[in-house]
């Protein structure tokens, strides 16, 4: 049995080299490129042959609450929803701009995935895309994974509050702390003169 596995595993590796190499000869490196229907077929079976059975099947340790899953929206916010966008759906500037696009997770391509699937993916990324391995190697690290897998599963229920209040634990540049502590900057030109004040009402003389 394990014979064949990896003899399949192996038949689909080169199936995938050969058309990455088609790809690249026909498409050149470009990332703005979708990737084929081929190439996402592959990509799909690979990413689900390259998961140990027993992690697909693995169930979540983490039972879901409340708190739960208020850690894990703030976690998200923080560390995921530059790409994924806090709404999961990977309409971001670098989730539109990967190579694959990020995907939009509240979709069943995703939500179809055993939690075990997506443990493993958060945890050890994937390889030549844009997801990273979040992996600390540590229990506390693995709970909060799980944790997020419980999120993932909630993305399509998201509320308006709760966008609003991600939106606020997002990670900000430098200009807008800038703006933040001091918001009349945002008003400022080039010329980093601050605009008059003007008054609704008032007479110009």
């Amino acid at each position: 049995m394990k014979g064949k596995l990896l003899a399949l595993i192996v038949l689909v590796a080169v199936v995938a080299a050969g058309i990455a190499a088609y790809s690249i000869v026909s498409r050149g490196l470009s990332a703005h490129a979708e990737p084929s229907r081929i190439e996402t077929v592959v990509a799909r079976a690979m990413r689900h042959w390259a998961t140990p059975a027993a992690m697909r099947d693995r169930a979540n340790p983490v039972q879901p609450s409340p708190a739960v899953l208020d850690g894990a929206l703030e976690h998200f916010a923080d560390h995921c929803a530059t790409c994924h966008a806090n709404n999961g759906s990977g309409d971001t500037p670098i989730g539109r701009n990967l190579y694959p696009r990020a995907p939009d997770m509240r979709a069943a391509a995703t939500q179809s995935l055993t939690d075990g699937e997506l443990f493993s993916i958060i945890e050890h990324g994937v390889r030549l895309t844009g997801m990273p391995a979040w992996s600390t190697g540590t229990p506390d690290g693995e709970r909060e994974s799980w944790a997020l897998v419980h999120f993932i599963r909630y993305l399509p229920k998201l509320t308006d509050d709760e966008l609003a209040r991600m939106e606020a634990l997002n990670p900000k540049t430098p200009r807008e702390l800038k703006a933040h502590e001091d918001p009349g900057k945002a008003q400022q030109g080039e010329s980093g003169k601050r605009p008059e004040p003007h008054h609704h009402g008032e007479k110009k003389r």
